[in-house]
């Protein structure tokens, strides 16, 4: 190790600071004239102080014995940097929990605030790039090995490409399955769904029309069916294929859960209300503790909306 370099550095980032060996003295419950020997390489901090010293000055440990190396601003600066250059999650996670100190002490600077955000950026075409990725994986198993899973796969997929402004592209892409299978009523169901996605009501109402006279034992289509009606406002036709759907067989409760959320829309509080408790009496039995957790606690939201 160049204790040289290192001591250099020192002096030369506490400078940086405007602070005097006094000063950094004081923070590390020290003497002056200890700060005053490292600076001149007389005697080195010990390992367990390193890294204060490193955050004091808004480098990393490894900044110390670097020959060309700056302070930052602050500590959670300096991870930012080390972030943009690894692109490394766990770099990411560090770096946010520093910027979550200063925000807590209302710290922030204008490059700090500019900083924040522009990790959160590359994390965001990160995790947007990972999660398309695996989506395609778990679709390319297929839906023989988890029907429920494959859908709900396919479903935020496009969900996701309509967040990136591709939801046409999923539309044409779905509309030429339909073409090429035309006897799988999956893939028009997976169709109402991409119009749906993209708002386009009247577009999914008429594909609904066609695919469940094809396909009248789908849960999916009848479900589909009634998110089309409520955004219609046929809320009796829209009941009317959610009671369907259920009768043939949801999942995972999806028809309990659209009734509570048009009557939460509606203003019947007391019926969004009443239904989230069945939903969570529903889970509890199903060992769903978690969810049975949820659905209570947006019972009691509605509830309170009650006059």
């Amino acid at each position: 190790m160049n204790t040289t370099v290192f001591s250099e550095n020192l002096k030369k980032f506490r400078i940086a600071k405007n602070m005097t060996q006094e000063q950094v003295a004081e923070i590390l419950c020290v003497n002056a004239q200890t700060v005053s020997r490292w600076e001149c390489s007389s005697t080195m901090p010990d390992v367990m102080t390193l890294p204060v010293l490193a955050k004091l000055y808004g480098v990393t440990v490894d900044d110390l014995y670097k020959k060309h190396s700056v302070a930052y601003d602050n500590y959670a600066q300096r991870l930012s940097s080390v972030y943009e250059k690894s692109r490394d999650p766990e770099d990411f996670l560090r770096c946010v929990l520093e910027y979550k100190k200063l925000i807590k002490n209302g710290e922030l600077s204008m490059s700090d605030k500019w900083n924040y955000a522009t990790v959160h950026h590359f994390m965001l075409r990160h995790c947007k790039n990972v999660a398309l990725e695996w989506y395609d994986k778990a679709i390319a198993d297929g839906p023989n090995e988890d029907p429920h899973i494959y859908s709900r796969a396919r479903a935020l997929r496009a969900d996701l490409m309509n967040e990136l402004g591709k939801i046409d592209t999923v539309i044409a892409e779905q509309t030429e399955k339909c073409n090429q299978f035309p006897d799988n009523g999956m893939e028009w169901e997976y169709l109402i769904e991409s119009y749906l996605i993209a708002g386009k009501y009247e577009d999914a109402f008429k594909i609904y029309e066609e695919a469940v006279k094809r396909f009248p034992e789908s849960w999916r289509l009848y479900f589909h069916g009634g998110e089309i009606y409520e955004h219609m406002q046929k809320y009796d036709e829209a009941f009317y294929c959610w009671d369907k759907a259920g009768e043939l067989g949801t999942d995972f409760y999806d028809e309990y859960y659209a009734k509570a959320s048009c009557y939460d829309d509606m203003g019947e509080y007391e019926k969004a209300s009443k239904i989230y408790q069945e939903i969570a009496e529903k889970l509890l039995a199903d060992g769903y503790d978690e969810e049975a957790e949820m659905a209570k606690e947006e019972s009691l939201r509605i509830k309170l909306k009650i006059k």
